[in-house]
């Protein structure tokens, strides 16, 4: 199958001060990628090969991959592995799953043990320490799989403790406002793939255009015309936002849904934490 139109791969790159941060994890580099959807060309060997290119040439301290490796039947996986293998971080590879990647029965333990064969830890409720005991990465089960549980976590993370967040969904930010959450990093929406000049993302608008566009073409609207089904807050469909006191970042992705994208390009993004002392906690003025 000819893979879907996705524009040129953009790198972006972004600076987060951390309160409390150890000196020694200062200039730490966290590089993300998501939402690949390895299948019926949802995904071009060639733009995947060219961000993995990118990724190991800024040298990543950690790789974090926030879901949807897949698109629907598991065993596209063992395609993807190889590339994946090619992936290099000082402190290792983490990933947590996506809506797609525990759809389909044992779906979610096909992928985990897929991954886990190449030294990719996949996080289910789980943290971990991968620069040291100074900053926490927390993983969270995709908050449709009905096991998404953040509370136990947070009430046994140290409250002093910096911490990143992987959540597949942005919606679950609304539920993270309650707890400390540095940063926290999602995908899913693939950032609306079609966004239009000054509107902004196409698939907030699909409640609207269920009334005026005749049913057979559905399909050629982004995101398989699912609109909220997709996300409530399409206002966070890709890009920084603030949420009290927290940041929420949601990658637009690497994967793409038919009919492609506009204006909205497949992204890689770098993230440089930085030891900010007289920064208030989490990191806000």
């Amino acid at each position: 199958m000819k893979p879907i139109r996705t524009g040129k791969l953009r790198v972006e790159r972004l600076t987060i001060p951390f309160a409390k941060l150890p000196q020694r994890l200062h200039g730490l580099k966290i590089v993300q990628l998501s939402d690949l959807h390895y299948t019926n060309g949802q995904l071009s060997d060639r733009l995947l090969n060219q961000a993995i290119d990118i990724v190991n040439r800024n040298a990543p301290d950690i790789i974090v991959l926030t879901g949807d490796f897949i698109h629907d039947v598991p065993e596209p996986i063992d395609t993807l592995i190889p590339f994946l293998k090619r992936l290099h971080a000082r402190h290792g590879i983490y990933a947590i799953l996506g809506n797609h990647d525990i759809y389909f029965p044992k779906a979610r333990h096909y992928v985990t043990r897929a991954l886990a064969r190449i030294g990719i830890c996949v996080l289910w409720n789980q943290v971990v320490y991968p620069a040291g005991d100074g900053l926490a990465l927390v993983g969270l089960a995709d908050l449709w799989s009905g096991e998404f549980d953040p509370a136990p976590i947070f009430r046994d993370l140290d409250p002093d403790v910096p911490r990143i967040v992987l959540s597949h969904n942005p919606d679950t930010a609304e539920t993270l406002r309650r707890w400390r959450c540095d940063l926290i990093l999602s995908g899913h929406t693939h950032g609306g793939q079609l966004v239009l000049p000054f509107l902004g993302p196409l698939p907030k608008y699909l409640d609207f255009f269920r009334w005026i566009i005749p049913k057979p073409l559905y399909p050629y609207l982004p995101l398989l015309g699912k609109g909220n089904y997709v996300t409530q807050h399409w206002e966070w469909a890709s890009g920084m936002f603030r949420l009290g006191r927290n940041r929420l970042y949601v990658n637009r992705g690497l994967g793409s849904y038919f009919p492609g994208r506009f204006g909205c390009p497949p992204e890689v993004t770098e993230f440089v934490a930085i030891a900010q002392p007289n920064a208030p906690q989490y990191g806000f003025d």
